[in-house]
């Protein structure tokens, strides 16, 4: 799952329609230093912005394929979220952008699948957008 959380990462970063990868395993990210020093991977967790806002993030979870939308996060199968129109949505978007939450700041959670399965249903979902 890191393997694969590591490519996808690298994968969203290069895209024009991502404006933002929060993965500590990339090079550059803000804290990673920190994050290595305290753990022996970087975990299976990305969050991205997309451009875009909101229609961007519904568009993409819409066109996915493979990957499954749900509200919670973690386990063997890759899990994708839209914060703001999902777990947020009650919250005001003052409220959400001062916690962070961005209308186009998705969560998604990587499992065990093929590699390239994964990047496969990313690009068709990004290429919606």
């Amino acid at each position: 799952a890191q393997a694969n959380a590591r490519r996808l990462a690298e994968l969203l970063a290069a895209s024009p329609k991502v404006d933002k990868v929060h993965y500590p395993g990339l090079d550059g990210h803000p804290h990673k230093d920190v994050h290595d020093g305290q753990a022996a991977g970087p975990g299976a967790l990305i969050a991205f912005e997309l451009k875009g806002g909101l229609r961007a993030g519904e568009t993409l979870l819409n066109s996915l394929e493979l990957i499954l939308l749900a509200v919670s996060l973690g386990g063997v199968e890759t899990l994708i979220q839209h914060p703001a129109s999902m777990t947020h949505a009650s919250m005001s978007l003052e409220d959400r952008l001062e916690a962070g939450i961005t209308d186009g700041l998705v969560r998604m959670s990587v499992g065990c699948e093929d590699y390239e399965d994964l990047a496969a249903d990313l690009e068709q979902a990004l290429a919606r957008i």
